[in-house]
């Protein structure tokens, strides 16, 4: 009975020294392999581009006058419409027909354009009927992912530009964390009916480069843990689970061995 008290002694260390977990380091970067993937070729820049649907929330200035656009009508002298640029600028919501209600111009077909042809689209009509030399600046403020998994700052996240790559929300995040693959994040997007995952190696440099990897509305990007923290993890929870066990039959082999001498 003497002799089983070691093995079991062995195996309590054993389990007490893997429940510690070990620190994980991303390589970001490394591989400078060219990618072969037909998609990763240069597409036209309106593919990647948002294009304005039902229910999107514009946010419309205009620069060169002091009066906001809902204060704008058509009896406004176009000379009296320089000034000082607007500080304050209106939301205005897509209707269900497609058009957005603007003062002065009603309703303006906007669905299906990009944010720059709806821009210079709203642009020329005030320079038509009201004012003389407007800059409309016009912007799309409802577009936002979600950012789960295994970074620093998982959440929402609003699209405050055109074209925001993956790395570039990762960095607003505040990176990866140790715990992270780098080489498998998902970007997954689509209708519920038929979602669609599109995967970024952030271990090949090229990934950079990729058009997959510029976000769009919608998306939704899940960051895995790597092999290492999935197998620390499970050897983690067994642990736990039989460590108490394994203590308790020690004592007793002990207590029973020291009563037995």
């Amino acid at each position: 009975m003497r002799q089983l008290i070691y093995p079991y002694l062995i195996l309590t260390v054993f389990f007490i020294c893997t429940s510690c977990s070990n620190k994980q380091y991303q390589v970001l970067f490394e591989k400078k392999t060219t990618i072969s993937d037909s998609s990763l070729q240069k597409v036209p820049d309106t593919l990647n581009q948002y294009r304005i649907k039902s229910q999107d929330i514009l946010e419309i200035r205009n620069l060169q006058n002091s009066k906001s656009v809902v204060d704008m009508n058509p009896s406004v002298n176009a000379s009296s419409s320089q000034g000082a640029a607007s500080t304050q600028a209106e939301t205005f919501q897509v209707e269900e027909d497609g058009t957005v209600a603007l003062t002065g111009l009603g309703h303006v077909p906007v669905t299906g354009l990009t944010r720059y042809e709806a821009q210079k689209l709203i642009e020329s009509l005030y320079h038509k009927v009201l004012l003389k030399d407007p800059i409309i600046a016009l912007k799309i403020v409802n577009l936002k992912v979600i950012l789960l998994g295994e970074v620093r700052s998982p959440g929402n996240y609003v699209l405050t530009k055109d074209k925001t790559t993956l790395v570039e929300l990762i960095g607003e995040a505040g990176g990866l964390t140790e715990k992270a693959n780098e080489k498998n994040i998902k970007i997954i997007r689509g209708t519920e009916e038929s979602p669609k995952v599109t995967e970024i190696d952030l271990n090949n440099i090229q990934s950079i480069n990729s058009p997959k990897a510029i976000l769009q509305s919608g998306d939704i990007i899940y960051v895995a843990q790597n092999k290492r923290a999935v197998r620390t993890d499970n050897l983690q929870n067994f642990s736990t689970i039989f460590q108490p066990i394994l203590l308790l039959f020690n004592t007793v082999l002990i207590i029973f061995t020291l009563i037995h001498k």
